[in-house]
C-alpha cells in the first residue's frame, strides 16, 4: 500500500512539475515579450518611413509652388512691360502725328490764308480724312484772340491769353495740353504750334480733341501685340492721368474724366516701370506705367493680380489636390507595409519564442521522464522482493495447517500481491511513457496508445466523477506517426477537457478513419464551452481564459504546432454551456520531410 501512494504521490508531482516548469517559463517569456513594444515599433517605422517619404515631397512641391508662381508673376510683369511700351509708343506717335500735321499746315499756309474760313474748314476736313480725331481748328493771334474758327462751338473771337495753355505754348513753341473744360465747358486736349510771320510777330493753330481719347486708347490696345493680354472678363484697365493724378480719360474702375485717381501717382521715371500697389480697397493691382514725353501725361495699364492670377490659383488648387493625394497614398501604402511587417514580426517573435520555449519544454519533460523512470526502476526492486516475500508466506501458509483455517491471513496475503502487481503496471505506464517522450517514429495501435494516456488521468477523473469513455473500434488499422508527440497531444487536449468541468460530466474520445488515408480522433467534453469571439484566438502563443488560475496560453498553441508537426491538423466546434470537441486529423504515414522536420522540432 505505501508503493502504491508513493506512485500516486510519483504522479502528482509529474502534475505539479509540470504546471511549476509552465508557470516559470511563461512568467520568464512573458518578461522577455514586454521588451518589445510592438505598438511602439509600428509606430515609429511609421512615422519615421513617412517622414521620410513626405518630407520630400512637400518641399518639393512647395519649391515647385513658389517657382512657379515666381515664373507666372515674372511673365505677368512682362506681358505688362510690353503692353506698357508697345501702348505708350502709340499714343506718343498719336499725338506727335497730329503735331507734325499742324506744323505742316501752318508752313504751307500763310496767315491771311488761315484766316480764311472756307480755307481752314478745308483744312480741317483734310485733317479729319487723314488723321481723324480733330474736332475743331483756330487760328489766334499773339493778343490771344482767336480770329478764325471753324468747328462745332460759337469760339470766333474768343480770348485765350489767360489760359494757362496759351502761355505753354507762347513759351515753348509747341504744346500740348491736359485735358480741361474750357469755354466750351466740354473735356477736351488742345495741341497748339506757334509760328512767327515775316513781321515779326507769331499767331497760333490751335487744334482741339475731345471725346476721343478713351477710343483711341481702346483703338491703340487693339493693335498693339500684347492686347490679347487684356481680358474683358478681367479687372484690367488703360487710361491717361496728368502728373496731379487727373483721370485724362474715363475708367469704369478708376473714375471718370477730371477726377482724382483712386490710387497713388507713380513716381517719375523715364523708363517703362511695372510695379505693385494697391487700391482703396486693398485689393492687390499690376501697375503698368510710363511717363509719355513732350507731356504731361502718364500711361497707366492697371491689372487686378488676383484676377490674372487666377489661372495660377486654380493650378495651385489642383497642386495642391495632387499633393493631398499623393500624401494620402503615400500614408496608406506606409501604413498597409508597416502594418504587415510588423505583424509578421511580431508573428515571428511569437513563433521563435513558442518554439524555444518548446525546446525547453521538451527537454524538462524528458528530465521529467528520466527521473520517473529512474523512480520507477528503484521502486521496481522493493516491489519485487515484496512479490517474492508474498509469494513464501503464503506457500508457507498452505503448509501450515493452523494457517490454513484462518481465511483472514490468506485474503491478507492475496491483498498483497495485488497491490504489488498493481504498482508493477504502474511503474511499467511509467517507464513506457517516459521512453516514448523522446522522438519515436514508429507503428501505434490507437486504442492502447489512449488507455496509456488516459491511465495517468485515471484518478483524477474517479476523485473529480468524471466519466472518461474510450469509443475506439478494433478495426481502425496500425497507423505510422511519433508515438511521443501524439500522446503529448492527447494529454494536453485531455487535461483541457478535464479543466472545463468542475464536478462531474464526460469526455468521450472516438476515432474513424477517412477516404484520403488519414485517421480523425474527436475528444468531447461536457464542459462549459467556448465563446465564437475566443475559438479563433484558442491556438496564438500566450491566448488564456485561465490566467488568474496558472494557464499560460502555451498548451493548446504547442498542441497545435505538435499536430502540424505530425502532418496533421486541429479542428475546434465549441458551444458555450453544452461542451467543446476537437477533432485531431493525422495521416496515416508520415512523409520523409514531415518525419524529419518533426524529428527536428522536437530534438
Amino acid at each position: 500500500m505505501r508503493s502504491i501512494r508513493i506512485l500516486q504521490a510519483m504522479q502528482r508531482l509529474l502534475k505539479k512539475n509540470n504546471h511549476r516548469v509552465k508557470d516559470d517559463e511563461y512568467n520568464k517569456l512573458r518578461k522577455r515579450q514586454e521588451m518589445f513594444n510592438f505598438r511602439r515599433i509600428w509606430l515609429l517605422s511609421f512615422l519615421l518611413t513617412s517622414g521620410f517619404a513626405i518630407i520630400p515631397l512637400i518641399f518639393f512641391a512647395v519649391i515647385d509652388y513658389n517657382v512657379t508662381e515666381r515664373l507666372m508673376l515674372s511673365e505677368t510683369f512682362s506681358r505688362t512691360m510690353r503692353l506698357t511700351s508697345n501702348t505708350w509708343r502709340s499714343v506718343s506717335f498719336y499725338l506727335n502725328e497730329r503735331q507734325s500735321a499742324l506744323q505742316f499746315v501752318v508752313k504751307e499756309n500763310s496767315y491771311e490764308a488761315l484766316n480764311e474760313p472756307r480755307r481752314l474748314a478745308e483744312i480741317l476736313e483734310n485733317l479729319r480724312n487723314s488723321f481723324g480725331g480733330f474736332t475743331d481748328l483756330g487760328v489766334i493771334d499773339s493778343d490771344g484772340l482767336q480770329r478764325t474758327y471753324v468747328g462745332p462751338y460759337l469760339l470766333s473771337g474768343k480770348n485765350y491769353s489767360g489760359q494757362e495753355w496759351f502761355g505753354n505754348v507762347v513759351s515753348q513753341g509747341r504744346f500740348v495740353s491736359d485735358v480741361f473744360l474750357g469755354f466750351r465747358n466740354v473735356p477736351h486736349l488742345v495741341i497748339a504750334i506757334k509760328h512767327k510771320t515775316e513781321d515779326g510777330r507769331f499767331f497760333i493753330l490751335r487744334a482741339t480733341i475731345e471725346h476721343n481719347l478713351s477710343r483711341i486708347l481702346s483703338e491703340i490696345n487693339m493693335t498693339v501685340t500684347d492686347s490679347t493680354v487684356v481680358d474683358s472678363g478681367r479687372k484690367t484697365d488703360l487710361f491717361l492721368i496728368n502728373r496731379q493724378g487727373i483721370m485724362q480719360t474715363e475708367s469704369p474702375y478708376f473714375g471718370k474724366v477730371l477726377e482724382k485717381i483712386s490710387i497713388p501717382v507713380p513716381e517719375f521715371t523715364d523708363e517703362t516701370k511695372v510695379i505693385e500697389s494697391k487700391d482703396q480697397y486693398g485689393a492687390n493691382l499690376i501697375v503698368g506705367y510710363r511717363y509719355i514725353p513732350e507731356t504731361h501725361f502718364i500711361l497707366m495699364i492697371v491689372k487686378d493680380k488676383e484676377s490674372l492670377m487666377e489661372p495660377w490659383h486654380q493650378s495651385r488648387l489642383e497642386l495642391i489636390e495632387y499633393l493631398a493625394i499623393s500624401i494620402t497614398i503615400v500614408i496608406l501604402w506606409i501604413l498597409g507595409i508597416t502594418t504587415y511587417m510588423i505583424r509578421r514580426l511580431k508573428e515571428t517573435d511569437r513563433r521563435r519564442v513558442k518554439y524555444l520555449h518548446m525546446a525547453e519544454y521538451s527537454n524538462k519533460l524528458a528530465s521529467i521522464g528520466r527521473l520517473a523512470a529512474g523512480v520507477a526502476h528503484e521502486i521496481n526492486n522493493p516491489l519485487a522482493i515484496i512479490n517474492e516475500k508474498a509469494g513464501l508466506v503464503k506457500d508457507i501458509f498452505h503448509y501450515k495447517k493452523e494457517y490454513q483455517d484462518d481465511p483472514r491471513l490468506m485474503q491478507t496475503m492475496d491483498a498483497i500481491l495485488k497491490s504489488v502487481e498493481r504498482c508493477s503496471r504502474i511503474t511499467r505506464q511509467l517507464l513506457s511513457f517516459a521512453r516514448h517522450m523522446n522522438v519515436s517514429v514508429q507503428q501505434i495501435n490507437l486504442k492502447n496508445l489512449v488507455h496509456e494516456v488516459i491511465s495517468f488521468l485515471t484518478k483524477e477523473a474517479e476523485y473529480r466523477s468524471i466519466d472518461v469513455i474510450v469509443d475506439i473500434k478494433e478495426d481502425i488499422p496500425d497507423f505510422e506517426s511519433d508515438r511521443g508527440k501524439l500522446q503529448q497531444i492527447l494529454l494536453n487536449i485531455i487535461n483541457n477537457a478535464f479543466a472545463s468541468m468542475k464536478t462531474g460530466g464526460s469526455v468521450t474520445i472516438r476515432a474513424m478513419t477517412m477516404a484520403d488515408a488519414r485517421v480523425q480522433i474527436e475528444i468531447t467534453d461536457t464542459g462549459c464551452g467556448i465563446s465564437q469571439e475566443n475559438l479563433r484566438f484558442i491556438f496564438e502563443p500566450f491566448f488564456s481564459t485561465k490566467t488568474e488560475v496558472g494557464g499560460t496560453g502555451l498548451g493548446l498553441s504547442i498542441t497545435y504546432s505538435l499536430a502540424k508537426e505530425l502532418g496533421g491538423r486541429i479542428e475546434v466546434e465549441s458551444t458555450v454551456g453544452k461542451g467543446t470537441t476537437f477533432m485531431i486529423n493525422l495521416p496515416m504515414k508520415l512523409e520523409k520531410k514531415e518525419q524529419s522536420d518533426a524529428c527536428t522540432a522536437g530534438g
